[in-house]
């Protein structure tokens, strides 16, 4: 998968919502991103925002002794923090909770009060600065990201991470078609519909076809979809290796008609899904 600069990453990262909350569960979540790492699943997402540092500290501390080119990092502002000077400072504190110089792909959470013209100005002062590679946005629809390229600097853009599965394909209608025609890749994260997605009859029926998993079948549909990188959580060594698995396996035209008669992409705009 590409970025606009031309940056490839693995199409398949790993997620860290919920991580470092708590103390007894660091030890194993540290192991599943050390994990991650090992099989090639170089992008690992976070933000300030998870467990209020938390995540970002179990991220730090699963790159400890590896070298850093082996991880791609992408982490998030807060809204709250998106001003100006507020997006140096925030940036500061997650560069130092991760132990690192630079985050890969800087974010903005969700949109803010703070104009984004200021947020843009903040991020353009880290790339100056070398704290972080490049930036994009979080949970931005069409209109959003229309606003922003149309704004000095946003074409700037890197990525904009939405909510899509296989369940939840409102995107492909207007979001998905303009960001592809820009190169900027769509970060899907929720791939499994908060869990809703594991417990589906057909996507079972799919699974028993293949001897896989239903995470995987669910896993494998996003992959195929042209420029798409998907970062489903996964807290412990078992969920990493089923997810990885999910590269190999290949879904024939049967299985995506059937899984298009279960879930049939938009026919009109839809609202975006956010959590």
């Amino acid at each position: 998968m590409s970025f606009p600069d031309g940056t490839t990453v693995p199409a398949l990262g790993i997620g860290t919502y919920r991580m470092g909350e708590d103390r007894a569960a660091r030890e194993r979540e540290v192991a599943a991103l050390a994990l991650a790492l090992d099989l090639g699943l170089s992008v690992i997402d976070t933000a300030e925002m998870y467990a209020n540092g938390g995540a970002e500290s179990v991220v730090g501390q699963a790159l400890q002794g590896r070298r850093r080119e082996r991880a791609f990092i992408v982490s998030k502002v807060l809204p709250s923090h998106a001003s100006r000077r507020g997006v140096i400072g925030a940036c500061e504190r997650s560069l130092a909770r991760m132990a690192i110089e630079r985050i890969d792909l800087y974010l903005l959470h969700w949109r803010s009060a703070s104009p984004l013209t200021e947020t843009i100005e903040g991020f353009d002062r880290l790339l100056a600065e070398g704290k972080i590679a490049r930036w994009g946005v979080s949970n931005f629809d069409l209109a959003d990201m229309q606003e922003l390229s149309a704004l000095h600097g946003g074409g700037r853009c890197a990525a904009d991470q939405v909510y899509y599965s296989v369940s939840r394909r409102g995107i492909e209608f207007e979001l998905l078609p303009r960001l592809a025609s820009r190169s900027i890749p769509a970060m899907a994260y929720c791939p499994f519909d908060e869990g809703r997605l594991l417990q589906d009859a057909i996507l079972g029926r799919v699974a028993r076809k293949h001897d896989v998993g239903v995470a995987q079948v669910a896993l494998a549909w996003l992959l195929v979809r042209p420029g798409v990188i998907v970062i489903p959580k996964a807290a412990s060594a078992g969920h990493v290796r089923q997810n990885a698995a999910a590269v190999k396996l290949t879904l024939d035209a049967e299985d995506l008609s059937l899984i298009d008669r279960q879930f049939p992409p938009p026919s009109r705009r839809q609202p975006l899904t956010v959590v």
